[in-house]
């Protein structure tokens, strides 16, 4: 009997060592996040969802789900449904227009969906945190900078963003401020829709019924570029500067290098503080309702300067 109870315990003791040795480890915690993106023609688009992948990388227990709108209101919104019936962890949404993304947005935040605006705002307060720079600020800083460039005077088109989108709201309101009391005339302006192609078939327009024309201000590089295209395709390109807003490095910032563009102001993605931001708000950290990037001017004079910091 001795015998027998020992050889049972030493079986004993031999299987529990074998159960704590195969027991495996605890599962770790994983979290999903959706992401809009309004749409991925743009340049700067693709850099935000360039961002926010690099910034996950170091996070392998973030798994982001993209979603491409393709420029569709409609589209988009039935993405932030998707999303809330999939009872993701975290919405981040960039927005195509703000009014219709409201109602979605404030949907997935009642049901208690952390969401994270990002660029482009939407109505009201339902949601979790805004992250964007101040678009008012970057218009009234281009305002300032062409006044003072051209001299208080002068014929400028604007080709104007989404104007149902609050960025293209902000970037032609800050600019006009900028602007008031000099003597400079805006003899054309136009919505081009954030696109090159658009941008160059208005500025096709604009030549046309305007045989002055001192300076091109644009709500994105990829605008401003495609009036310097129509510019030289009608051999005027030398004739007045071009300005845009984004400075992406391969972009606005490559385009002012070139000698395309006067100057590109800064518009930060937000990407990287995106993913940041959703980290503090799955561990349950308190994020602030806004958060604002600070944006810089590139210049042929700050260009190697690494831009000048708008105050």
């Amino acid at each position: 009997m001795r015998y027998l109870m020992t050889a049972l315990m030493t079986c004993g003791l031999f299987l529990n060592g074998i159960r704590a040795e195969d027991k495996p480890a605890p599962a770790a915690k994983t979290w999903t996040l959706g992401m809009s993106q309004c749409n991925l023609g743009e340049p700067w688009r693709v850099q935000m969802n360039a961002d926010i992948k690099k910034a996950t990388e170091a996070h392998p227990e973030l798994n982001v789900i993209y979603k491409d709108a393709q420029n569709d209101t409609l589209k988009q919104v039935s993405q932030i449904e998707e999303f809330i019936a999939a009872g993701v962890d975290v919405i981040i949404v960039s927005p195509k227009e703000a009014a219709p993304l409201t109602p979605p947005v404030a949907a997935a935040f009642e049901k208690g969906i952390p969401v994270i605006v990002l660029d482009r705002k939407v109505l009201g307060d339902k949601f979790t945190c805004f992250i964007g720079a101040d678009n008012k600020k970057i218009g009234l800083a281009a305002g300032r900078w062409i006044a003072k460039t051209l001299g208080g005077k002068g014929n400028v088109v604007e080709l104007m963003g989404l104007m149902t989108s609050t960025p293209g709201q902000d970037r032609n309101s800050g600019f006009r401020e900028g602007i008031k009391g000099s003597a400079i005339k805006i003899v054309f302006d136009a919505e081009m829709k954030w696109l090159e192609p658009d941008a160059r078939k208005e500025m096709e327009s604009a030549l046309a019924r305007s045989d002055s024309i001192q300076l091109v201000y644009a709500h994105n590089d990829p605008g401003a570029h495609g009036a310097w295209l129509a510019a030289k395709a009608a051999g005027r390109e030398k004739d007045m500067l071009f300005v845009g807003i984004d400075a992406l490095p391969q972009e606005g910032r490559a385009y002012v290098k070139q000698g395309i563009l006067a100057a590109s102001f800064e518009y930060p993605t937000g990407g990287r503080e995106a993913i940041d931001t959703a980290l503090k708000l799955l561990k349950k950290e308190t994020v602030e309702k806004s958060i604002t990037l600070r944006s810089r001017v590139f210049t042929p004079a700050t260009i190697d300067k690494d831009g000048e910091w708008l105050e």
